[in-house]
């Protein structure tokens, strides 16, 4: 197994260590600090020729625990600005303030230009599965790309949804084509063949079988020709997200694409049908 052949794993063993010795995960000057450099260490493109499963038990370790450490703070940072936004008269208005708008921006516009390369139709029903306080993908499609489809986005925290229904609640066009579901995506069923397209959010299954799992339901009960949008990572940025395998994890589907960004936009692409 190769660890140290890999200047890289050892910067993230420095910055793992930091944010475990973080008393909490809230938004602060020290959390900030520390995921922004845990993100700009996995930017480069040079560090694409990493292959995870390579790695020692100890880096695999690692790389879990980080995954899960800025799963957790990147849901206590879109709780918190969505609380912020939801005191605001149209907080539709002042999305902006929110430190990552521009990347949500820019993968809306990728993910729209990949799903046109393959849907022929504008999509009457899009689901999103974990969308969070701050469901800034769906809004944003809503708002500027997919502009008369309906989202339907699907959490499982009541706080997550109620937060998120504020932001839209003030626009009379959104609040009734923006809706939230409070469940499990694995006791949706017939539900689901009613959408065109349905995008499965990177920190949906945090480990590579809550993710085989999560597809593997979708692919059961999404209606035949219908559009999956799935999140991964590739290169360094596998130790930001978890990854989805083309070649194990999309059993049922056909891979139409597979997109791996270069600039600031983290999450790579994969369209299926």
């Amino acid at each position: 197994m190769v660890c140290h052949g890999y200047p890289l794993i050892g910067r993230l063993y420095e910055l793992h260590e930091k944010i475990c010795s973080l008393d909490s995960l809230n938004p602060c000057k020290d959390v900030d600090t520390l995921f922004t450099q845990l993100v700009l260490t996995c930017m480069p493109p040079t560090h694409n020729h990493i292959d995870v499963t390579t790695l020692c038990k100890k880096a695999q370790q690692m790389r879990s625990d980080l995954i899960r450490l800025g799963g957790e703070a990147e849901g206590l940072l879109e709780s918190h600005f969505a609380t912020i936004l939801g005191s605001f008269d149209r907080p539709i208005e002042k999305l902006e303030i929110f430190p990552y708008y521009g990347n949500y921006l820019k993968l809306a516009q990728l993910e729209f230009t990949l799903l046109t390369q393959h849907c022929t139709h504008v999509p009457n029903k899009v689901a999103f599965v974990g969308s969070g306080p701050l469901p800034l993908s769906s809004i944003v499609l809503a708002l500027n790309h997919l502009t008369t489809t309906s989202f339907h986005n699907y959490d499982m925290d009541p706080l997550a949804n109620s937060k998120a229904a504020r932001l839209i609640s003030s626009d009379p066009d959104l609040s009734k084509r923006v809706l939230f579901h409070t469940c499990d995506v694995l006791k949706v069923t017939e539900e689901l063949k009613e959408y065109d397209v349905v995008f499965l959010a990177a920190l949906v299954g945090m480990d590579k079988e809550e993710k085989a799992r999560a597809i593997e339901h979708l692919g059961r009960y999404m209606k035949s020709g219908a559009i999956l949008m799935v999140r991964s990572a590739h290169g360094a940025r596998v130790f930001l997200y978890p990854v989805v395998d083309v070649q194990s994890d999309l059993g049922g589907f056909e891979v139409l694409s597979v997109f791996h960004p270069k600039d600031e936009v983290i999450n790579s692409v994969i369209v299926a049908r």
